[in-house]
């Protein structure tokens, strides 16, 4: 008995409209959507920081999924617009790439309940290991393309909606997917790669939210005031970018993902750490 009380005194009231937010958590939503913004404009990895923010906000798990992704649409296209005006990344020859993003994130979020969680849970964790430790240990990652491996054609048909498709299942580590993918396979130098996965996650964030809206699971008000913080944070954290370049980029990712690994395997219940018995 004394311990279901004390259960429902630590309680979070569940959030339903922008309104329904204390002061104090509006505005930390919008210096979390701000962070953010900054952060996945550089390295990727926003959603790690916003989605915990709305949980602890009392916001319901589907809710914060649908309207992280109406904010991350912001950010995503502020950082794509700082990129492009200074000529990083060519919107319209990459169209058809961004619509092959667009296309697996609504497939991802249409499927999200046929794909495994747990499954998920379990393997992101050594994903983000081996795509920190790939940056962190390959020499002459610079802002100078290298050879590449595969052409444009095949990466736009596989890997990218692929990757889309993650991001409309589960979301979080998306961009450290496309920089892994532009800056191994597509020889990308860091810069360049940051660009073009700033586009393709605004494509396949598109894609996921059509499907989150359809179903009713966003909180628009609030999507929109964060989204605003995040276009914000996204314009300093691109400009950024821009003029340190790789020396910035490269360590932000790696802290990124080690950052992200440790938040998962934090959790008692994450399924690597269930069944390794620790």
């Amino acid at each position: 008995m004394q311990h279901a009380r004390r259960h429902s005194a630590f309680a979070v009231p569940r959030v339903s409209t922008l309104y329904d937010l204390a002061p104090h958590l509006v505005l930390l939503l919008a210096a979390a959507a701000f962070f953010a913004g900054f952060v996945d404009a550089i390295a990727g990895g926003g959603g790690l920081i916003t989605v915990p923010a709305m949980l602890i906000a009392g916001i319901p798990p589907l809710q914060t999924l649908g309207t992280n992704k109406v904010q991350s649409l912001f950010g995503a296209g502020s950082a794509t617009i700082a990129y492009a005006r200074k000529g990083h990344v060519n919107l319209r020859q990459q169209l058809p790439m961004a619509l092959m993003a667009v296309m697996g994130g609504s497939l991802g979020a249409a499927l999200a309940t046929i794909v495994p969680g747990d499954v998920l849970r379990a393997i992101m964790p050594v994903l983000l290991v081996v795509i920190a430790l790939y940056f962190a240990l390959k020499p002459n990652l610079d802002d100078v393309d290298k050879h590449r491996r595969i052409t444009p054609f095949v990466f736009g048909l596989t890997l990218v909606p692929a990757i889309g498709f993650y991001d409309g299942v589960f979301g979080p580590g998306t961009g450290s997917f496309f920089m892994l993918g532009f800056v191994s396979l597509a020889g990308f130098g860091m810069l360049k790669a940051t660009a073009h996965t700033k586009l393709l996650n605004f494509g396949s964030n598109l894609g996921a939210l059509i499907v989150f809206a359809s179903f009713g699971a966003t909180l628009w008000k609030l999507g929109l005031m964060m989204g605003v913080c995040q276009f914000l944070g996204a314009q300093l954290g691109s400009r950024l970018a821009m003029r340190i370049g790789a020396r910035l980029i490269k360590p932000l990712l790696v802290l990124v993902c080690i950052a992200f690994t440790i938040k998962l395997l934090s959790d008692p219940a994450n399924p690597l750490r269930v069944w390794l018995g620790v």
